[in-house]
Order: C-alpha cells, then sequence, then structure tokens
C-alpha cells in the first residue's frame, strides 16, 4: 500500500524522471501534487505497470491530480550538464509548472537541488512507496515513450517504439551499422566495443 505524505503539508508534491539510461531521446520528469482524498488500487511505480495500466492510469491521474507538470530535457542538453544534471533540471522545470507551488517535495532516488527555497526529502525507490512519486513515475514514462514513439517514425531503422531508446541489443546493432542520429547522446557509451580494437 503507497503512503499519502511524506511530510505533513498539504500541498506535497512528488516528482520522478523517465530515460536516464536510454542512449537516445530526452530524459523527461513529471512533479505532481494529489489531492488529499486521491486513491487508486492500481498506482505503483511505473516499472512495476504494464504499457496498458500506465496508459490507463495517464489521464486517471491528470484529472485526479490538483495540479501537475511535465518536462523533456533533450540529448544536447543532456550532453552539455551531464544525465544526472539533466534529470534534476527536468524535475525542477516540472515543478515550476505547478499550481499552486508545492509547500513539500518529494523526490525519487538519492540526488536532488533546492528548488526556490522549498523544502525537500529524497527517497529511494519513492516510486514504490508514494502515491504522489507513483503518479509522477507513470507521467514522465508515458510522455516521454509518446515522444520516442514520435521520433521512430523518422527513424524507424533504431525501433525506438519498441526500445524507447534504452541500449538493447537490436538498439546497439542499429547504431553499428546506420550511426547516429540527432537524437542519440554524444556523451553516451553508444557501443561496448568503443574501446576494443579488431585485432
Amino acid at each position: 500500500m503507497l503512503l499519502k505524505n511524506f511530510s505533513n503539508k498539504a500541498l506535497e508534491c512528488g516528482t520522478d524522471e523517465a530515460g536516464r539510461g536510454c542512449l537516445a531521446g530526452p530524459v523527461t520528469a513529471a512533479a505532481v501534487i494529489l489531492p488529499e482524498n486521491f486513491s487508486n488500487g492500481f498506482l505503483n511505480d511505473s516499472k512495476q505497470l504494464s504499457e496498458k495500466k500506465r496508459y490507463t492510469l495517464k489521464p486517471i491521474i491528470e484529472i485526479g491530480a490538483l495540479t501537475f507538470g511535465v518536462a523533456h530535457v533533450f540529448q544536447d542538453e543532456i550532453d552539455n550538464i551531464n544525465i544526472l544534471n539533466a534529470s534534476i533540471l527536468a524535475m525542477h522545470k516540472s515543478i515550476e509548472q505547478l499550481k499552486p507551488i508545492p509547500e513539500f517535495i518529494i523526490v525519487d532516488g538519492n540526488k536532488f537541488k533546492p528548488f526556490n527555497n522549498v523544502a525537500f526529502k529524497t527517497i529511494v525507490k519513492g516510486d514504490s512507496k508514494y502515491l504522489s512519486i507513483a503518479a509522477a513515475s507513470v507521467l514522465a514514462k508515458t510522455y516521454r515513450d509518446l515522444y520516442m514513439n514520435k521520433i521512430h517514425e523518422e527513424f524507424p531503422m533504431y525501433n525506438w517504439k519498441q526500445n524507447k531508446g534504452y541500449p538493447t541489443k537490436e538498439h546497439r546493432e542499429a547504431i553499428k551499422k546506420y550511426g547516429i542520429t540527432k537524437y542519440h547522446r554524444k556523451s553516451f557509451r553508444l557501443l561496448p566495443e568503443q574501446l576494443k580494437l579488431d585485432i
């Protein structure tokens, strides 16, 4: 059973990101403030849910939330500031969209930077402990997946519709065969063999 609140503040927001470990596409974050009376038996960490369940929950969260925000930080910026900073930036950008602004922020994971002097707490595996973080994880994942499906049309040979930019064997094979696109993160090790020589 997921917990409602970490703090005793009514306007507590949960935030989480998706796409940190991908080789292509943005890192996407969401922030959600749920009302006191929100409950949903299915809602859980998005990684524990089927794709179908995530898409079913997306409108339920959007309609049920007091307020929510979603933000992408794209590959050029990831290459520029690194993936950790990009993840935190995406969270900040999603929190900026919230109206009313949160009185407390709970963050999935163990790294965050202060946002406008709002008190916060990082919680490892927070998406499987707190409702608002689980809701944020579902929105971050579904919005990012929809974006990857869209750019899949432009470069179908990488099969992003299926792998969403994660380093699957098939994705790496396509990089080996076709090279990289404008959507790939150049600062990532795109091929494990980059350091090996064929002798």
